[in-house]
């Protein structure tokens, strides 16, 4: 039996591209052998994004008002469950990443694989402004630590998953979903890979105003995400790291009673120690409390 696959195109305000999108996705897929639906979600575009697409071809569902890329992801996952989706493909509405690519990363998905990645940044990177390309670089090198898998692009809208991850995953992330999917998937054991792709030159971001907004928002939703899946590591280590400090205070003080005269005039000193020891022990304890509680 042929997988159900729907390609799914997030939108908001795309009256110029999602007509030509659509009709490159339809060419590159009726030369192939699947059963396949696109779907756009209009995130509440202004524009005549909802009629284009519509008379394009595509299923379309549409929120009231702009709700930004994290929740419109949400509403995707569930929409693709009613679809009866066994393979869902996410582009983007603005016409970077190529629709030829798509069967490819279909393909890994056949081939056992959970989620695939379409990288921009295997070969020759040639439409990305310098600071976003290292500061993406910068969080692949963290990615490949933290998730154990060789990715070079954990930004990367162009992607493919099965059913089973959009059913078992739940996403907390106000901001993107990109990297909290990575995350995730890698912590409940899914197996990841990545294809390396073009892309097209395209206008601006719009969800943030530089790089630097990016990389701020991007590290506060990682720390959260950990937060809140992780959180025995994550209060653990910061818990150990207090503690460890005091304890480094503790042998200093030990040093002086021993050999340097006693701890006469360093008082700040043993408070600071005290302080360090007793909230390092307090935050472990939480971590533990916030593990019995996520389980």
């Amino acid at each position: 039996m042929k997988p159900k696959i729907v390609i799914t195109i997030p939108a908001y305000n795309e009256e110029d591209s999602i007509s030509w999108i659509i009709k490159e996705i339809k060419e590159v897929m009726n030369n192939t052998n699947y059963d396949y639906q696109i779907l756009v979600l209009d995130d509440g575009s202004n524009d005549k994004t909802k009629d284009f697409a519509k008379k394009a071809g595509a299923i379309v569902f549409s929120h009231l008002s702009n709700k930004g890329l994290a929740e419109t992801f949400r509403t995707e996952i569930k929409k693709c469950l009613e679809l009866n989706a066994d393979i869902i493909v996410h582009t983007d509405a603005d016409g970077q990443y190529i629709s030829r690519d798509i069967p490819r990363l279909i393909k890994k998905i056949e081939e056992g694989y959970d989620l695939v990645l379409g990288s921009r940044f295997v070969g020759d990177v040639k439409h990305m402004p310098f600071l976003k390309r290292i500061g993406n670089k910068a969080f692949a090198i963290v990615f490949k630590h933290l998730t154990k898998a060789n990715l070079t692009d954990t930004t990367t809208g162009f992607r493919a998953f099965t059913k089973k991850v959009a059913e078992d995953i739940e996403y907390i992330n106000k901001f993107t979903y990109t990297q909290e999917q990575i995350i995730k998937a890698s912590k409940q054991k899914f197996k990841i890979t990545e294809i390396p792709i073009e892309t097209r030159k395209t206008r601006p971001s719009r969800l943030f105003k530089n790089p630097f907004e990016y990389a701020i928002k991007a590290w506060i939703n990682i720390f959260r995400i950990y937060r809140d899946y992780d959180s025995l590591k994550f209060f653990g280590t910061i818990g150990l790291s207090f503690f460890s400090l005091g304890g480094i205070i503790a042998l200093y003080f030990l040093y002086l009673h021993f050999f340097g005269g006693g701890i006469v005039g360093h008082i700040g000193l043993l408070f600071l120690m005290l302080l360090l020891i007793m909230g390092g022990i307090q935050i472990i304890i939480f971590g533990f409390l916030a593990d019995m509680n996520r389980r």
